[in-house]
């Protein structure tokens, strides 16, 4: 069933969802519960409790009245966090500033507030990082507007942050517009930073989001500028800057092998494979993560996506351990091993590891297309456990709701 099929109570309900009752929406927008009860019911719906529940329930009221549907897996927290970080990103933007709030502290305070915004994103709580990165952007806002002219450098650069893990939150929850405006400020406030590596770093980051918007030329150009911007003297080079050479380099093959570009990715995974050698053990910087084992397991996708799965398969089983990397980027692995699983045909295995992710990293998963796509690859090859994952990815996108199933284009 189709969004727009549903009535507007159906709407309300659904967006409720089963987390909030009818009283707890009755308290949150000081109606009655009478009201509420109406409202579902379809017997009545004024303009102004349309409005009140739509801002209690952080959706759109286009949404409620059926004009557009709910992004997929969009839960209440999802949509308030949303609508926070994108009035943020805007309010800032046009140099309005919070009234009534004190600075929170100097540099070093906003720079912990990043790290730890950075923590939860890589973990895939995607939700409690972009909660925490509304007021993050606010107080970096400040600290620039409290800086003198002239020494603004590295105030600059702590927005241009705030604003980059604003763009990752609303490219992983798929809201592509703000994505779009987060990284656009992070790239004019990365250019007016004292620090040479930030407009590559948000560059690469702007790939990323053209990459998650199908955008592969435009994702591939960017990538190779930003890896071309960075590319330091290997002989000479800090860890710092060859996390970064080797994390943008390493993206250039991704976005080169979602081309079918298979001497390109090939090129790019060698620098890659070299830079991570070259570190010796993962390591993190800018807000990423990088080293040996990231560049062998981001090799397996890459593979994937190329269509060459014997080679997919030889890198899987020279992995022994991912602990080295971040939660998401093991959670993504998984995902990946489960799509060369596929592709060669051990259906069960594949499905073994997706099930064992779905289980593992709910928050995570409920984010992400590859599982639809993984199943669909596997389609009728297995019976019970495929069920079984198809309840875990219904449960946790809400698609038994009636919400629409991922696309190839929301899985880039």
């Amino acid at each position: 069933m189709q969004w727009s099929e549903y009535s507007n109570g159906q709407r309300i309900k659904i967006l409720r969802g089963r987390d909030v009752t009818q009283s707890q929406l009755a308290e949150m927008t000081g109606l009655s519960v009478v009201t509420i009860q109406k409202a579902e019911q379809d017997k009545a719906l004024s303009l102004n409790t349309l409005l009140t529940i739509a801002d209690a329930l952080g959706a759109d009221t286009s949404v409620i009245l059926g004009q557009q549907a709910p992004r997929r897996a969009m839960a209440q927290a999802d949509r308030i966090t949303l609508r926070t970080l994108s009035q943020t990103v805007h309010d800032t933007a046009a140099g309005l500033l919070p009234e009534g709030v004190e600075e929170a502290g100097g540099a070093d305070d906003l720079r912990s507030v990043i790290r730890a915004c950075w923590e939860r994103y890589w973990k895939g709580l995607y939700v409690e990082a972009g909660a925490l990165a509304a007021p993050l952007l606010q107080q970096a806002a400040m600290h620039l507007h409290g800086r003198p002219t002239g020494e603004q450098g590295e105030a600059w650069g702590l927005l241009a942050d705030s604003y980059r893990i604003s763009a990752y939150v609303a490219n992983l929850m798929g809201a592509r517009d703000l994505a779009y405006a987060a990284i656009g400020h992070a790239q004019a406030a990365a250019e007016r930073s004292a620090d040479e590596l930030q407009p590559a770093v948000v560059a690469s980051g702007r790939s990323w989001i053209y990459l998650r918007d199908a955008r592969l030329q435009d994702a591939l150009r960017l990538a190779e500028k930003a890896a071309v911007d960075v590319e330091p003297r290997f002989s000479t080079a800090t860890v710092d800057q060859l996390t970064v050479y080797g994390s943008h380099i390493n993206f250039a093959a991704v976005v080169a092998s979602r081309l079918k570009d298979k001497e390109r990715a090939a090129d790019y995974l060698s620098q890659s494979h070299a830079a991570g050698v070259r570190m010796g053990a993962e390591h993190r910087a800018y807000g990423t993560l990088f080293g040996p084992l990231t560049a062998t397991t981001q090799a397996v996708g890459i593979n994937v996506a190329l269509g060459l799965t014997g080679k997919a398969l030889t890198l899987i089983d020279s992995i022994k351990d991912v602990t080295g990397l971040t939660e998401a980027a093991r959670h993504r692995y998984a995902m990946d091993k489960a799509m060369t699983l596929a592709d060669a045909g051990l259906w069960d295995r594949s499905l073994d590891t997706l099930e064992e992710t779905l289980v593992q990293a709910p928050e995570w998963a409920r984010h992400q297309a590859l599982p639809n796509v993984i199943v669909e690859k596997v389609g009728r090859a297995s019976t019970g456990r495929l069920r079984r994952v198809r309840d875990l990815i219904g449960a946790q996108t809400g698609i038994s709701h009636g919400f629409p199933p991922a696309t190839a284009k929301s899985a880039l």
